[in-house]
């Protein structure tokens, strides 16, 4: 069973087409990279999949079930979770409250505030901060955390290392959602990053002129330059 399957997904801003005609599966335990450059549709994808902001035509399944249409919360309850572009943390909560909104409608299961505690040390360290005095490295990990403990099987990061220094995007990126790859959770990681994606991700997707243009080994990628340099003006 497929973790999720896109057939024939078009997403529309009223009359404004972002993408169309996009058809791919990711399997349980891939982690697969997303890109394209700005205003290619990689947000209004990872939205598409909670049923956030376009209207879809074609199917959305995740965990085997059509959930085109479905409300967001029914989707997240399935078992996918999103860290959104920005980081979407709430400034005047402590590190902890934050953390507790992630455990308020989702169920009860391995994730836990103790186990998010050790897997960034940091935020133990800050628990009792409010979350306008972390630093952007800080907030990044916040806002993973607080989605891991919706017990995701699905985690979709949008836009992570944005705002960050390569230093702090490397260790949040590279070493800690690489952790959570290696344990086997299903990421899709919508990012603008080249490099450190296909780091990351054995498996890339990129988006241009509102369709999926490439869907193959991040090796395979890496060794396109013509492909690399028209669509993603690198």
């Amino acid at each position: 069973m497929s973790m999720l399957s896109l057939t024939g997904l078009s997403a529309h801003y009223g009359a404004v087409e972002v993408l169309r005609d996009i058809s791919l599966e990711i399997a349980p335990g891939e982690a697969v990279a997303l890109l394209g450059r700005n205003g290619a549709g990689k947000s209004t994808l990872a939205h598409a999949l909670f049923n956030l902001g376009p209207r879809l035509d074609g199917s959305l399944r995740a965990m085997g079930q059509e959930v085109t249409g479905w409300p967001t919360h029914r989707i997240a309850r399935l078992g996918i979770a999103l860290v959104p572009q920005g980081r979407g943390v709430f400034p005047n909560l402590t590190v902890s409250e934050n953390l507790r909104l992630g455990t308020v409608s989702g169920p009860r299961g391995d994730w836990t505030l103790e186990r998010v505690f050790t897997l960034f040390p940091r935020l133990a360290e800050r628990r009792a901060a409010h979350s306008s005095a972390l630093s952007g490295g800080e907030r990044q990990m916040l806002a993973i955390g607080r989605a891991l403990l919706t017990q995701p099987r699905l985690l979709v990061l949008d836009e992570p290392s944005e705002g960050l220094a390569p230093m702090a995007a490397e260790e949040i990126i590279l070493r800690h959602v690489g952790q959570l790859a290696a344990e086997g959770m299903t990421v899709l990681l919508a990012e603008q990053n080249l490099q450190l994606a296909l780091k990351l991700c054995p498996r890339a997707l990129v988006l241009a002129g509102h369709r999926l243009v490439f869907d193959g080994a991040s090796a395979e990628l890496a060794a396109n330059q013509q492909l690399i340099h028209e669509a993603l003006g690198v």
